[in-house]
Order: structure tokens, then C-alpha cells, then sequence
């Protein structure tokens, strides 16, 4: 913690982007007036990418928190306004199909932007060329019109900030290039710039793609990839001349031909009115953060078949290469035919951030106290991110849910620079495209693989990724089993990445016995005689148990919102396993960790097999002198033994209903254990069994997924964990936890329809009206219906709604829990 008031903290903000801009007024605006804007480049246009962005602001994002960014940004820009012009121009968005995928898409789009709050509508291919008229309306299945997205007039917004900043006592200073950061007791102290050091109890990067380098000095990972952008402009045509307003850049709504990788702006002023055209169909073009020249050392971009010429060169506009978009022009004269005896008159290949998984790095460094990560962030987002760093900074934590921003969420596996160069460019080439929520990256695969992965392969195992890991989703050798399995016909969309082999793998579990791979599951080892005190104070249940106990337990943060759930295993009184759900968990953990308590993370040089199923064991048994009955060994226990010649840490658990076994031992012996269990399985039909059937079979018994059914959004009474919570001790949160009515649930549903199927963040309508979105949702085999959790108001079990699914509504009825075995016989047993 900072040594100074908080009011008094003295923040230094290294960039004076459209993100620094927007958080010294955020933070001045809470009361933290000692802040100081570092900018290496001159005020009002600095050069990074702020100082040419297109300032195109689309709402809708599958990620919630982004949207509720963008929105904020929506809304800020729009109350602001610089030289008597507003800094948001509401002119809309359109987007636009010319494939039938994109069609399909579009209305899945509108499912986010309702599940979100947005506004939109869905247009024919006449009504989109009403709005844009230049538009070859018979190219078009339609378009999805948002009415109050539009542009962000980014450097106007700066200067309205600075404004305000300035007025509370923020200073802003340009032509500082920081050159070094001091630090001391593992906290920053000051900003050393070839114009003086500035001491600091914060110091913020909001560097944009100079954060690699900025982080260097830190020594902080900062995963982070430059990537240019072209970006053309047209001469003046005839179709956008005419009257408007002084001072007016648009009229129409911002334009996106997703399916060419294209955007189109207009850019009006009193000599008329051009084209502004953006591309993401051309190769990546990856920039060096440390190679980048200075302000005044930049080239000049390319301005093509015109004299004019910016005043300066700017370090994030790059010369322009026609030979890439060639081939987008030429999409754009078939789009707008009006643009056939049209030119480019400028045009610049623009630098901007990209990150492994596509959105922004936030948040305070656990290796280095008061340095803060406000990256990756574009001008869409930028109100929005800058407000939520400022209540981390001033407040303690966020209003919204970062658990998808937070810079510690990557694996080590994933920081590597040849990593974030693979993950960064392909994050570019996907930026228009239909992504399935299953789809994994390409690149670079396989990383991460578990010590079974030889036998899943020869298995037929469907892989995809998440974390690098190669997580089996089902296994062809399964096939035959799902001869004579009758599943209702699939849509194209639910259909990808599932095969009715998962039906046949959950229907072996419930009624055999299954292998899962439960490798990828993070484990944690916590040690030290104040292990116990430190766990009891960290998680809402209680692990003062005996050794041999296993607990599933809450990590909250100190507004009682849910950052992890935990199963903990105590093996002996001072050495506890714990099964977490990602990186952030541990840094969560270290963060608060006293001196004596060591924690580390164990799941690399482990291995894990879940055993589940009415013959687990049977199976297990045989290999095994310990006791493995229900009595000698009983559910949410641990013991550490031998199977055959392996050595396992056993946990009774159960994530899929069904009897059975989390087997844990060390990766060099890991494809042992499995050909040991493998071959015991034989006489008991036992098989492999993949993550579609696991997903499937946890959500009929309620089982929650942290960060997709909670997250700290939510207190454990919305989301049904009540009974993981012990008010009876004190625990980090438990002063937050207030018995009031709940607002909004986590709440089952089974679709009416038998042949319906929904897969996550659709829109619900309560009496025609949207009122929440669904989290989790899979076909449950057992039950014969899809099962969808949602987040709605408190409504009863035989309530009827509807989940908006591809523009359709589909029936569904709010269910009660558990959907399956309400008296734990499966597992008890």
C-alpha cells in the first residue's frame, strides 16, 4: 500500500494517449489530484495510436465487460465537447451480410447486443441502402443496425480531458521520454525522463504499443504485440458533398464489411466529403515496439497521389503499401460502385496493440507494488477501461468484472515473444471473423499436452485448446457406441465442434464407468505452518478439518464478489492441495499470502485422471490394499496411495453426478497410471471420455463453471453457493455479504423443445421483455432436453420464457435444482 494518503498518492500516467488522457480525468475526478501525464511526443497530437485512429465505436462484443467499456465510452465522449464540436458524433453503426454465414452471424450479433443492453435491428437489404445509399443493395442478405454506436472524435476527447485533469490539478507534459523507472522494497518509487525524474507512489503504462518497452524497465511481462493497419482515404466525391453542418465529420453510420475485412467513415469537411476505408485483409504486419523511431525521427507515411502532407511524421503511421490493398479496393468498388471513378488520395498502414487472446492488460503488478498495466486498450473501449483501472487504483477493485482483462491471467507457456507474435497476428486476421465460441487458435498447436496424450490420439481424439492445453472433446473409437442413440438433427452452428459421440460418452458414464483427463484442471500446493490460518482466512468455507478432508470453498474479494471457487484438499496439517481455476487465482493468493505460508503451482510436473461412473469402483478397487468403499473412503475425502505401481493423491470428488475418483500423480508417471487404469477398465466396458460429455453431464447435476456462470459481478447467494459460505468465521468478504433480497439469480432452464439447442450468452425475454442471458447451456443426455443457466430476476421453477436463439424465441421453463439424482444416490454409494 501506498505511504501516503490515497488522496495524497502521487500517480504518474506514462502516455498521453486517449487511455492516459481518460484516466487522469478519471482519477482526478475521484479526488487523486497529484497526477502527472508523461507524453514523449508533443501535446495535443502525441504520434502513437490515438493520433490516428478512425474513432469507430461498436458496442457489441461477445465479451460482456467490453461492451459495458465501449458503452461507458458512448456515453463520456458524448457528454464531452472541445473547440464547441461534441467528441462522440451518435451517427450509427451498420454492419452488413453478403454471405449467408455472415447473415446468420449478424443475428447472433443482435442476440449479444440484446443479452448486453444495446440497441439494434436487424435490416433488409432495402433498409441498409437507405442508410447508405452508395451501397449495391443486391449484394446484401441485410445488415444489423445499432443507432447509438458512432464515432469518437479521439484527440478532441483528449484535449477535453486535459482540460478537465488540468482544472483539478493533473499536469500534463509533453516531450518527456521515460528512460527508466526506479524502485525499492519491490514497489516503484519514480519515473526517470530525459527531462528529470518524478517521484511516484502509482505509476500507470498507458503506453499503448510502447508497453513491451515500458514494462521492460519494470521487469514486467507485458504480452503485447504492434501490429500495423491500413487505412486509406479517398479524394472528395460527388455522393458525399452537399450541406451539413460546420464542423460535421459524418452523417451516416459507420459502415463494417466484415466478410471482405473492410470499414468505411466518412470524412466530411466544407470542401466536400471522402471516404475513409480500413483493412484487415491484408498480412500481418508486425511492428518491434523497441525498433519503433522516435516522435521527430519518423518517416513520412506515404500520402499517395497528393501534395498534402501531415505537419509531422508520427511513430504509429507507417508508410502505406499499395500492393496490400489492391486487393481491398477492389472489394470496395464492388460494395460502392459509386467509387469507380473514384481515387485514394491518402492513405497510412497505422500502428496498434494486440494481445494472445485479444483484449486489454489491466491491472497492478504483484512482482513490482503500484505499476499498473492500462494496455491493449483501443479508442472503442478507452472511457470505459481508463474508468475501470481508476476505481481499481482509488476504490480497491472495479465495478466491472476484469477477471478477462487482468494482466495475470496468462499461463507462463503463454508469454513467450514467439507466442504473443503467433496469437497477435492470428488475433489480427480474425478480427472480422465468424469465431465459434469453441473455436480454438491455430497456432501454435500442440503446446501443452498431458502425459496421456500418445493414447488419446490413437483413441481418435477431437482436440481443442484452451489455456495451450490440448483438452480431448470426444474420441472417434467411441463411435460405434453411438449407433442407436436417436439425437435431434443440429443446426450448422451447434453442430461445429460436436459429435452424438458425446451423447454415447455421457450415457457410458451414467451407466459404466469413464477416463477423464482432468490434467488442464490448475492445482496449487499451499505449505507452512500458517497455512491452515491463511486458507481459512482466504476462502468462505471451512478448511479447519482434518487431514484427509477436501472442501469446496469461495476466494471472495472485499465487496463479496465471487473471484474463484476452490476445492480444498488438506493432506497433512500443514501441506493442502488446491484444485483452482487460473493464473489469477495463485496471484490472487500470493498477494495476500503472510511471511511462512509458500504456494506454488504444481500443475505442470502433475497429471490428473477423473474416474467417474456406477463401476468406478469396481474398476478402481482391484488395484488398490487401502479401503475404497463408500465407508472407507467417503465423498469429499482425500488419501494419498498406491494404484498398481503408481502413487496417487486420491480425491473423491465428482464433477459430472456420477461415483468416482480424481486421481493425481506426478507426469513422469502419468501414462503409466493410465495403462493401469485402462486395463482394469476392460472388464467393466470403461472408456475415454472427452470434454463435450463432461460438460454436458455438470450442468445436469448444477455444477457451476467460475468465470462463465460467476464471477466477482456476483455474490454467492446469486449464484446458488450459499451453502459454500460460513458466516460463523471471519473471511476475506464476509463484511460485504449483506441478507438482502436477491435482485437477479443464476437460474436453470430446460428448453421446451427437445430439438432445441442454445450454447451461451443468448438473450432471455421474461413477458416479452429482455431480462438477463445465459451463461452456461448444453444438450443434457440424461435429461433429454437442453439445459441453459442464466442469469435472471427471482423467478419460480415452471416459469415460462423464451431464449433468443438466431432471432428465433425459443420456449424454455425455469427448472429446479438439482435437474438430476435430487438425492445423490449416484454418488453416495
Amino acid at each position: 500500500m501506498s505511504r501516503t494518503p490515497a488522496h495524497r498518492s502521487r500517480v504518474v500516467v506514462i502516455g498521453a494517449g486517449i487511455v492516459g488522457c481518460s484516466l487522469a480525468d478519471e482519477l482526478t475526478a475521484r479526488g487523486w489530484t497529484e497526477v502527472t501525464v508523461l507524453e514523449q511526443g508533443p501535446l495535443p497530437t502525441p504520434g502513437g495510436s490515438t493520433s490516428h485512429a478512425p474513432g469507430l465505436v461498436f458496442q457489441t462484443h461477445p465479451a460482456k465487460t467490453m461492451t459495458e467499456f465501449a458503452a461507458y465510452t458512448v456515453r463520456k465522449f458524448g457528454s464531452l465537447a472541445a473547440d464547441g464540436l461534441p467528441c462522440f458524433l451518435p451517427v450509427g453503426g451498420l454492419e452488413i451480410a453478403t454471405t449467408e454465414a455472415r447473415w446468420a452471424d449478424l443475428h447472433r450479433k443482435a442476440g449479444l447486443a440484446a443479452s448486453w443492453g444495446v440497441r439494434g435491428e436487424l435490416l433488409t437489404p432495402a433498409q441498409c441502402a437507405q442508410l447508405w445509399p452508395m451501397l449495391d443493395g443486391t449484394r446484401l442478405h441485410g445488415g444489423f443496425h445499432t443507432p447509438d454506436d458512432g464515432l469518437a472524435r479521439a484527440l478532441p476527447a483528449c484535449r477535453a480531458q486535459i482540460a478537465r485533469a488540468e482544472s483539478r490539478g493533473a499536469r500534463f507534459l509533453d516531450k518527456h521520454t521515460v528512460t527508466g523507472l526506479e524502485k525499492a522494497d519491490g514497489r516503484i518509487t519514480a519515473v526517470v525522463t530525459d527531462r528529470g525524474t518524478f517521484p511516484a507512489d502509482h505509476v500507470v503504462s498507458a503506453a499503448g504499443f510502447w508497453g513491451p518497452v515500458i514494462g521492460a524497465m519494470a521487469g514486467v511481462d507485458v504480452p503485447l504485440l504492434p501490429l500495423a493497419h491500413q487505412y486509406a482515404t479517398t479524394a472528395p466525391l460527388p455522393e458525399l458533398a452537399g450541406a451539413h453542418a460546420p464542423g460535421t465529420e459524418a452523417i451516416r453510420p459507420i459502415l463494417r464489411f466484415q466478410d471482405r475485412d473492410l470499414y468505411f467513415r466518412e470524412h466530411l469537411d466544407p470542401a466536400g466529403g471522402r471516404l475513409g476505408i480500413g483493412s484487415y485483409a491484408h498480412r500481418p504486419m508486425p511492428v518491434d515496439p523497441f525498433g519503433i523511431p522516435a516522435y521527430d525521427t519518423s518517416p513520412p507515411s506515404s500520402q499517395l497521389r497528393s501534395s498534402r502532407r501531415d505537419p509531422h511524421a508520427m511513430p504509429s503511421s507507417l508508410p502505406f503499401t499499395e500492393e496490400d490493398f489492391a486487393p481491398s479496393w477492389q472489394d470496395a468498388l464492388d460494395l460502392l460502385p459509386a467509387l469507380a471513378e473514384a481515387t485514394v488520395e491518402r492513405g497510412f498502414n497505422g500502428v496498434f496493440s494486440f494481445t494472445p487472446d485479444g483484449m486489454p492488460l489491466l491491472g497492478e503488478s504483484r512482482e513490482l507494488r503500484g505499476f499498473w498495466l492500462a494496455e491493449a486498450v483501443w479508442v472503442t473501449h478507452s472511457a470505459g477501461a481508463a474508468k475501470a483501472v481508476a476505481e481499481w487504483m482509488t476504490d480497491g477493485r472495479p465495478a466491472a468484472d476484469l477477471h478477462e482483462c487482468d494482466l495475470a491471467r496468462f499461463e507462463d507457456a503463454q508469454r513467450s515473444p514467439a507466442y504473443i507474435a503467433d496469437r497477435g497476428a492470428q488475433n489480427f486476421v480474425e478480427v472480422y471473423d465468424v469465431i465459434h465460441p469453441l473455436q480454438p487458435m491455430e497456432q501454435p498447436r500442440p503446446l501443452r499436452t498431458s502425459p496421456f496424450h500418445s493414447r488419446q490420439q490413437e483413441l481418435g481424439a477431437h482436440f481443442l485448446e484452451g489455456g495451450g492445453w490440448e483438452r480431448p472433446h470426444w474420441y472417434e473409437a467411441n463411435a460405434p457406441l453411438a449407433d442407436g442413440i436417436r439425437l435431434p438433427e443440429r443446426d450448422a452452428w451447434s453442430a461445429r465442434y460436436w459429435s452424438p459421440i458425446a451423447a454415447a460418452e455421457a450415457r457410458a458414464t451414467r451407466e459404466r464407468v469413464a477416463l477423464y483427463d482432468m490434467t488442464p484442471l490448475r492445482r496449487l500446493e499451499v505449505t507452512g505452518p500458517g497455512a491452515l490460518d491463511f486458507l481459512q482466512h482466504m476462502t468462505t468455507n471451512n478448511v479447519r478439518k482434518r487431514p484427509g478432508a477436501v472442501t469446496y470453498t469461495l476466494l471472495l474479494d472485499e465487496s463479496g464478489g465471487i473471484r474463484s471457487d476452490l476445492t480444498v484438499a488438506r493432506l497433512a496439517p500443514d501441506r493442502f492441495q488446491i484444485g483452482a481455476n487460473s493464473p489469477s487465482d495463485l496471484d490472487w493468493l500470493l498477494r495476500h499470502a503472510p511471511a511462512g505460508v509458500h504456494l506454488r503451482d504444481v500443475t505442470s510436473g502433475t497429471c490428473c485422471i477423473g474416474v467417474w461412473g456406477p463401476l468406478a469402483r469396481d474398476l478402481v478397487q482391484p488395484l488398490t490394499r487401502d479401503d475404497f468403499s463408500h465407508e472407507g473412503f467417503g465423498y469429499f475425502r482425500a488419501r494419498q496411495t498406491y494404484l498398481g505401481h503408481v502413487p496417487v493423491t486420491a480425491l473423491r470428488l465428482s464433477y459430472v453426478g456420477e461415483l468416482g475418483w480424481e486421481l493425481y500423480t506426478t507426469a513422469d508417471l502419468g501414462l503409466r497410471l493410465w495403462d493401469t487404469l485402462w486395463e482394469a477398465g476392460r472388464e467393466h466396458g470403461a472408456i475415454a471420455a472427452g470434454r463435450s460429455a463432461f460438460n454436458s453431464l455438470r450442468l445436469e447435476k448444477g455444477y457451476r463453471a467460475w468465470g462463465v456462470d460467476m464471477t466477482d459481478e456476483h455474490t454467492p447467494y446469486e449464484a446458488g453457493l450459499g451453502f459454500a459460505v460460513r458466516r460463523d468465521k471471519e473471511f476475506l468478504g464476509r463484511a460485504a455479504l449483506v441478507d438482502a433480497p436477491l435482485t437477479r439469480t443464476l437460474t436453470p432452464l430446460l428448453l421446451d423443445d427437445p430439438a432445441a439447442v442454445v450454447l451461451g450468452k443468448e438473450p432471455v425475454y421474461v413477458d416479452g421483455l429482455p431480462s438477463g442471458y445465459v451463461t452456461s447451456a448444453a444438450y443434457g443426455y440424461t435429461l433429454g432436453r437442453c439445459i441453459a443457466y442464466a442469469w435472471l430476476p427471482p423467478l419460480a421453477p415452471g416459469t415460462g420464457v423464451h431464449i433468443e436463439y438466431f432471432g428465433a424465441r425459443l420456449p424454455a421453463t425455469v427448472a429446479e435444482e438439482p435437474l438430476f439424482d435430487a438425492k445423490m444416490t449416484h454418488i453416495l454409494t
